[in-house]
């Protein structure tokens, strides 16, 4: 329950701020299609943020120990993971045509940006609980 707490927390923190970023700037949102995304952007990351929190520590059990590594590996999985969710996040509050596409693309760009620090922070918040960093053991329901 601690590591589902963890890193729900983590996913909604870091995300809600980038995702506002990405609304209103890249794919050039209304405030209020934002503010309609970010709401249920915050509903679908309370059941997702632990299986995400599974599905980057697998494939960075992948990763080698260089920076290089890791940077490709975390970039992987935020972008395999989340991108089709996003798509759908922004579909449903009124993003169409070049907007989607804009929104879309700009995700993608983002979590490949993000993916390490992104990775850092969830392993940081994760610390924080008294949890071990993610992608460096074999991955566990039980953690």
């Amino acid at each position: 329950m601690v590591s589902y707490v963890a890193d729900t927390l983590a996913l909604v923190l870091f995300f809600t701020t980038t995702g506002i970023v990405n609304e209103r700037i890249i794919a050039g949102m209304t405030w209020e299609q934002v503010l309609h995304a970010r709401l249920i952007g915050g509903v679908l990351m309370v059941p997702v943020g632990r299986p995400y929190g599974l599905w980057r520590d697998w494939l960075m059990s992948h990763a080698k120990q260089t920076r290089l590594s890791q940077l490709i590996w975390d970039s992987l999985a935020l972008v395999s993971f989340q991108v089709p969710i996003y798509t759908a996040i922004i579909a449903f509050s009124g993003a169409a045509g070049d907007s989607l596409i804009r929104g879309v693309l700009g995700a993608t760009v983002m979590m490949m940006v993000l993916g390490r620090p992104y990775g850092a922070f969830l392993n940081w918040v994760r610390h924080l609980f008294g949890l071990p960093p993610g992608g460096e053991k074999p991955m566990s329901l039980n953690t």
